[in-house]
């Protein structure tokens, strides 16, 4: 009961549905180095909503099993490919301040990205106005995009 409302009093505290990710990579490892930025409450909704319920306090434990259920959770809703190949990301940086989750994940790619496809489903099953902010950088090439419950991915051709 107490876990329900306090997620229902933070909901009422941010009317935005929002995400942020930026996707930079690095040449010198072939690799994409993935930040991500969300809401905790929303977070922890979206999550039971896959079956997996987690309390309030189960990511600020810092276990080995909070790093699994998160990189499971972004693996399934942050689907990166390059050149048409599924990449999974490693979890390397995980920290909740207040009301705030920030991730750091890892991708390994085998070469430098000509085709990058980007789907991010976070919380667009939860709410009809999430908006998930991108913005991917490789070299001189920088370009951001907004992705709906409509629209769920893009592809950019990286030249």
């Amino acid at each position: 009961m107490f876990k329900s409302l306090v997620v229902s009093l933070c909901l009422i505290l941010h009317p935005v549905h929002l995400t942020m990710t930026s996707i930079d990579y690095v040449p010198e490892n072939d690799s994409l180095k993935v930040f991500l930025r969300m809401y905790y409450d929303d977070f922890l909704l979206d999550l039971s909503m896959s079956g997996e319920n987690r309390g309030i306090d189960f990511f600020n434990s810092g276990s080995q099993d909070s790093k699994e259920v998160m990189e499971r959770y972004i693996n399934k809703r942050l689907i990166i490919k390059v050149n048409k190949k599924q990449l999974d990301g490693k979890l390397y940086d995980l920290e909740i301040v207040e009301n705030e989750v920030k991730l750091g994940i890892n991708y390994i790619t085998s070469k430098k990205p000509g085709l990058l496809t980007v789907s991010n489903l976070i919380m667009t099953g939860l709410y009809n106005d999430q908006s998930n902010l991108i913005i991917i950088k490789v070299g001189n090439f920088e370009e951001g995009v907004k992705l709906t419950p409509e629209k769920t991915g893009q592809t950019f051709k990286i030249k």
